[in-house]
């Protein structure tokens, strides 16, 4: 039995029950899967200060779900389209851990240069910088924010489907192939918004899903045994934790 750990570093458990909803149908049986959801921050991420803090919450979450499950993991994803912590979480978990995004730059890059549609207009430079990071920045051809939030696209389904149906077709140029509809509030559109988009569209929980349980996430070599520096101040989760 394989344990997978699911974060929602959003602090709205909505969230983190529409990714159970989206998600658990499609777990092998094999699988062993755990979600939780951040304890401080913001409701739903929209700007660099609560991503900024989002970042410090899902760390916190992966160090408490440690303490209380022995069991090793296999692999973690962080579900926020945004991917917050992803490189400090691989880098202390040494497991496999991908985000959402990454995920879904993965899966479109496989079919070509992709497009992103998400809610939040703030969502933009900071969705470009991370595929720059990850190495994706040649083939994001373009970025179609809408101007709700994804919390709020997701408490409106009726206004979602209208206002991410046109933003998909806004999105369909530059030599984009394939749509990735970002964000875990958003998790499932993508079939529902398929019959009217012009192009292949990727659900980023789904592909968060199946990077992960594909091996196709990547990991790094766990350095907290011998930490760069000494840390202060801590929350106990993460003091316990490093010196596991």
């Amino acid at each position: 039995m394989k344990n997978y750990l699911i974060i929602n570093p959003n602090t709205n458990a909505l969230t983190t029950e529409r990714l159970q909803n989206v998600l658990m149908p499609l777990m092998p049986t094999d699988v062993k899967t755990l979600f939780t959801t951040a304890s401080f921050g913001a409701n739903y991420i929209a700007c660099e200060a609560s991503y900024a803090v989002a970042s410090h919450a899902c760390l916190e979450a992966w160090a408490g779900q440690i303490l209380v499950n022995p069991e090793p993991l296999a692999g973690v994803l962080i579900g926020c389209f945004g991917d917050p912590a992803l490189f400090a979480l691989r880098e202390m978990s040494a497991v496999p851990v991908t985000g959402l995004a990454e995920a879904s730059f993965i899966q479109a890059a496989q079919i070509g240069p992709f497009a992103v549609v998400t809610g939040g207009e703030r969502w933009k430079p900071m969705i470009q910088r991370l595929a720059v990071n990850l190495g994706f920045g040649d083939q994001l051809r373009h970025i179609e924010t809408v101007s709700p939030s994804g919390a709020e696209l997701q408490a409106n389904p009726e206004m979602a489907i209208q206002c991410l149906g046109e933003a998909c077709r806004q999105a369909a140029k530059d030599g984009v192939r394939v749509i990735i509809l970002g964000g875990a509030g958003l998790a499932g559109y993508a079939e529902k918004l398929q019959g009217i988009c012009p192009l292949p569209l990727i659900d980023s929980a789904r592909a968060g899903l199946e990077v992960l349980l594909h091996n196709q996430a990547p990991r790094a070599k766990n350095f907290l045994n011998g930490t760069y520096a000494q840390w202060t101040g801590m929350s106990n989760s993460l003091s316990q934790v490093k010196n596991i």
